[in-house]
């Protein structure tokens, strides 16, 4: 046994565990009757510095469900607030622990955390169980944002529990062990900042520099400049959501991570037909977190973050509050840079005019008015198919089409380099909302796993434009009458 365990290559650290007690609390995961792997993500093993082959032995399931504490580690769940639709309250690691932080190869610093390993002080009215089907989608979901080459946490495995969830209906209990840079969250400050003392929120904040923005931890401004450079990371994210048609469905202030992934994948999904106000969320009635309005939340967030730096900024509060305005205020400019520099990619634009975002703004406009699909078209766009879209025919897509080549012929760059540009930026392949119901399905009812398992590989790769893809860019039956629908995962 004590061979295994050095064979699994743990090198965890604890440093969120030497922070002041208020931040967490210590306990172990709930074991649970007899684990199984349904789900193990190799490739990543390796580059944590972690065997692959031994964490799926009989010992090395046994931690990924919580039953075995790995050498190094220190559990703990973490304490957090948050605005959830608006509202304030107190939150915290209901259903997770932080089993301690892995040192990899190249000497980074990531979060392993088990995700469903039983209640904590912060579970409130919770069970601290998660259900398989929830898990596998924040498998599939985080390692196709993660091929998309966007920022976001990892997951390295998930485990069956051999016990029963009692939801709606009873459903087969799963961990995720989910891999981050770090789980500090925006709600992280805003519960230091309500129940802790200004010491403590600046030892929270010494600790966010130190670990994420090393290069500005010395400098006198350096709150300021962590407010600056969170605002900075933020806005590129979202514009790569936007960019891709994602919508996280819950973005909360406990859902924003300061190092800038995306994290906490529970009724996110991505649009078929472009349309801002699509809403997928169960719970989102009112739009608040509809795809059109992810920025603007976004910018809503950083201003609650802004809120909780105000003791450190400077002396003087109002000085503090006219330096944190001027920081968010920053956000919608950056993020639209972001955003129209990938939009500029998406359409085969090396250089910038001043006409640019006009064009864009009328392609979008077409999408919306014709229902095209978002995905698609830009597809169609990039191997010049343009009679696969819906748009192809209309006198106002002619007239577009017209202006773009235009627009492109007034760049140096060949029409070829053009077309390589795009399909960097315009994946051929999403993860289809039907698709990653087809194989949540197969695997939460039929104990099928290979629906699921043919599904990431083929995203695995979302730029390739492999004939293997094609089919699984095909739009789903609509039921107008049954719009879908996510739920957050529990």
């Amino acid at each position: 046994m004590e061979k295994e365990r050095i064979e699994i290559g743990w090198k965890l650290d604890n440093s969120y565990a030497r922070l002041p007690k208020i931040f967490f609390s210590n306990l172990d995961p709930v074991p649970v009757h007899s684990p199984k792997l349904i789900i193990f993500n190799d490739s990543l093993a390796t580059s944590l510095g972690l065997n692959g082959e031994a964490l799926k032995s009989k010992y090395g399931v046994e931690v990924l469900a919580g039953n075995k504490i790995p050498q190094g580690a220190l559990p703990i769940a973490e304490a957090y607030a948050g605005h959830q639709f608006g509202y304030f309250t107190m939150l915290g690691d209901g259903r997770a622990l932080l089993l301690g932080e892995q040192m990899t190869p190249l000497d980074e610093r990531v979060d392993i955390q088990l995700k469903g390993s039983g209640r904590t002080p912060y579970s409130r009215r919770g069970d601290g169980r998660a259900t398989l089907g929830p898990m596998l989608r924040e498998y599939i979901i985080s390692e196709a944002m993660h091929a998309l080459g966007i920022e976001t946490t990892r997951s390295l495995a998930v485990v069956t529990t051999g016990e029963l969830v009692i939801r709606e209906n009873p459903q087969p209990g799963a961990i995720l062990t989910r891999v981050a840079s770090s789980h500090l969250r925006v709600g992280t400050f805003q519960y230091a900042s309500k129940w802790g003392t200004t010491s403590e929120l600046q030892v929270l904040a010494d600790y966010t520099l130190h670990r994420h923005f090393p290069d500005i931890e010395a400098d006198s401004n350096r709150y300021l400049l962590l407010l600056k450079e969170v605002i900075k990371r933020q806005a590129q994210l979202i514009a790569k959501w936007q960019l891709v048609g994602f919508i996280h469905g819950v973005m909360n202030t406990d859902n924003m991570a300061l190092s800038g992934e995306t994290i906490d994948y529970g009724p996110c999904a991505f649009m078929d037909t472009y349309d801002t106000s699509t809403v997928f969320s169960s719970i989102d009635s009112q739009g608040r977190y509809a795809y059109g309005n992810q920025a603007h939340i976004a910018g809503w967030n950083l201003a609650r973050f802004a809120e909780t730096l105000l003791p450190l900024l400077h002396k003087d509060q109002e000085q503090s509050i006219e330096l944190a305005k001027a920081a968010v205020s920053d956000f919608t400019e950056l993020f639209h840079y972001n955003w129209l520099a990938g939009m500029r990619a998406k359409l085969g634009m090396f250089n910038e005019e001043k006409e640019d975002e006009a064009l864009i703004e009328d392609l979008l406009n077409m999408m919306q008015k014709y229902h095209a699909d978002y995905t698609n078209t830009f597809c169609a766009l990039t191997i010049d198919k343009l009679e696969d879209t819906v748009l192809f025919g209309t006198t106002e897509f002619d007239q577009w089409q017209a202006l773009w080549q235009a627009r492109l012929c007034r760049q140096q760059e060949s029409k070829a380099s053009s077309q390589k540009l795009m399909q960097s930026a315009n994946p051929a392949i999403i993860p289809r909302n039907h698709r990653v119901e087809d194989a949540l399905e197969a695997a939460a009812n039929h104990q099928d796993y290979s629906v699921m398992e043919h599904l990431l590989d083929v995203l695995s790769n979302p730029y390739a434009y492999t004939p293997e893809q094609v089919d699984y860019a095909t739009l789903p039956v609509v039921d107008s009458r049954r719009p879908y629908r996510t739920f957050c995962g529990t």
